[in-house]
């Protein structure tokens, strides 16, 4: 089992910047990617930027370079450095690992961007 565990979310008024950090624990071997999904209300989730023990990155359609993804290998953690937060990107952040076979998540944390 890999057990995730997300913090850095909170309030921040439009234009602001957050960083979120997802600390991985467990069986670890084997995770091959690790990442950021969003859900916001009444919406499907999505990706945000995943990244594989590699270093290669994906992010998805919504980022705009806003949102960079990040990994300290020797920590097993991952980072989301947001920056520019609008309110649109309002939403629950998952931390998201995946081995072959096997996905696991994170609870989440909540990101809300108003003034």
């Amino acid at each position: 089992q890999v057990q995730l565990v997300e913090s850095g979310g909170g309030l921040v008024q439009p234009g602001g910047s957050l960083r979120l950090s997802c600390a991985a624990s467990g069986s670890l071997f084997s995770i091959n990617t690790m990442g950021w999904y969003r859900q916001a209300p009444g919406k499907e989730r999505e990706l945000v930027a995943t990244i594989t023990m590699g270093g290669l990155v994906n992010y998805g359609d919504s980022v705009n370079g806003r949102l960079i993804i990040s990994r300290d290998i020797a920590k097993n953690t991952v980072y989301l450095q947001m920056s520019s937060l609008k309110p649109e990107d309002t939403a629950v952040y998952y931390c998201y690992a995946h081995k072959i076979s096997s996905d696991y998540w994170g609870q989440g944390t909540q990101v809300t961007v108003s003034s």
